[in-house]
């Protein structure tokens, strides 16, 4: 069975041979993560630090822990069962989840991409690699500092209170956040002003690899309204069910959008179209 590693995250860049790269930075080590689509590999490389450190962790789910298909989904869990094992690179980072989930809460995926992108290259640490030139997101203490002119040459004007803000709670919390359950540290990270619920939990799946808790009212669900919703939790009755639900959608959708030849378009049920995802 195939594996199919997931780049939803908007730190990911195409490289020229057609796969997708990134760094993270795990335990003080700053590691190169590159997919290679044709060869379904993901290799992890580390850029700085001890080479015999132990890489960021990479989860792999099976499609059989999908849902059993009630009549109405069978179209869309017939697509999900043919990609294979889905991979992901969980984020090491809970910093680099919160930055991400704020850039990417409005506007069409593209632009959360690129606005990603440019963030990190105007105030992160860059890293030259064999995939070009790539950088971690800036600090807290970086973001901290910068004034709404410096956001707004980023192309972030709009989320600048809110990194500001999350910036100054996760100096104070991080740590602890980073030792909390799932659902725990989406309500917490919930409370910080400006963040918002949706990308509280989206940071909190990020991080922890757990898409139990993933923001279903916007998660491929964005133009579909809440009635899908209220479907996916009934097709779901455990908490690994709506993960691999979540994580396969995901999935699919960014394989779609990234040209790598979806095995079939994308189906539509009811009134909307679940697959129109503000998250990849």
């Amino acid at each position: 069975m195939t594996t199919l590693v997931t780049v939803d995250h908007p730190a990911w860049n195409p490289t020229p041979t057609g796969g997708q790269a990134r760094v993270v930075e795990h335990r003080g080590n700053v590691w190169l993560a590159l997919w290679d689509r044709r060869n379904e590999h993901l290799a992890l490389r580390p850029v700085t630090g001890d080479t015999a450190a132990e890489p960021p962790p990479v989860a792999y789910t099976s499609p059989i822990e999908l849902p059993v298909a009630p009549e109405e989904a069978v179209p869309l869990l017939d697509e999900l069962v043919r990609l294979g094992t889905v991979a992901r690179l969980t984020n090491p980072s809970l910093w680099d989840a919160i930055v991400a989930a704020v850039l990417r809460r409005a506007g069409e995926a593209g632009q959360a991409r690129q606005r990603d992108h440019a963030f990190r290259a105007a105030y992160g640490r860059g890293f030259a690699t064999p995939a070009g030139e790539l950088a971690l997101v800036p600090t807290p203490e970086v973001v901290l500092a910068l004034s709404d002119d410096g956001f707004a040459a980023a192309g972030a004007a709009y989320g600048g209170e809110a990194l500001r803000l999350a910036a100054g709670a996760y100096l104070e919390r991080g740590e602890r956040w980073s030792g909390l359950a799932p659902e725990e540290l989406a309500g917490e990270l919930g409370e910080i002003p400006r963040l918002g619920p949706s990308a509280a939990a989206a940071a909190a799946a990020d991080f922890t690899g757990d898409f139990s808790v993933s923001p279903y009212g916007d998660l491929a669900l964005r133009n579909s309204g809440r009635e899908v919703e209220a479907l996916w939790r009934r097709w779901t009755p455990t908490r690994a069910q709506r993960h691999a639900l979540a994580l396969f959608t995901l999935a699919y959708d960014s394989r779609f959008r990234r040209g790598h030849h979806p095995v079939s378009p994308r189906p539509q049920y009811g009134a909307g179209r679940p697959w129109a995802s503000s998250w990849v």
